[in-house]
């Protein structure tokens, strides 16, 4: 059930992107709730990408799966902030890193969804022996 080295790093990698862009944010002058979740956001993104490189086993299969549902949710957020708003906040296209944030959560969906079958269909053909 051991997910390649190569996958866990780039998933990892992207999570500390995530976790990295967020801070930035909140260090440039976001404040309030927003800063405050933005702050929420970059410790779970690095708690998950800590996660993603020294778990094994059923915790990783756990960790690659909140990785990507954690992902999910942040760039969902992201999306309805920029349409029609979430939590009373409205985000616009030129705010400061707004298209690097879409692009690496996107690719980060991408990669941690493979990892996510790679690693349960592992488990569950170690399960079936």
């Amino acid at each position: 059930m051991r997910l390649p080295l190569v996958l866990r790093v780039i998933s990892a990698v992207l999570l500390l992107g995530v976790a990295g862009i967020h801070l930035f944010l909140v260090f440039d002058g976001v404040g309030g709730s927003l800063g405050v979740l933005f702050v929420l956001q970059t410790i779970a993104a690095v708690v998950l990408a800590i996660a993603e490189l020294v778990t094994s086993g059923p915790l990783l299969a756990l960790a690659t799966v909140l990785s990507l549902l954690f992902l999910i949710v942040s760039l969902l957020a992201l999306v309805l902030a920029l349409t029609v708003g979430i939590f009373g906040i409205t985000e616009v296209w030129s705010f400061t890193l707004v298209p690097e944030t879409v692009i690496v959560e996107a690719v980060g969906i991408v990669v941690l969804a493979v990892s996510s079958a790679v690693v349960l269909r592992r488990r569950r053909a170690a399960i079936a022996v």
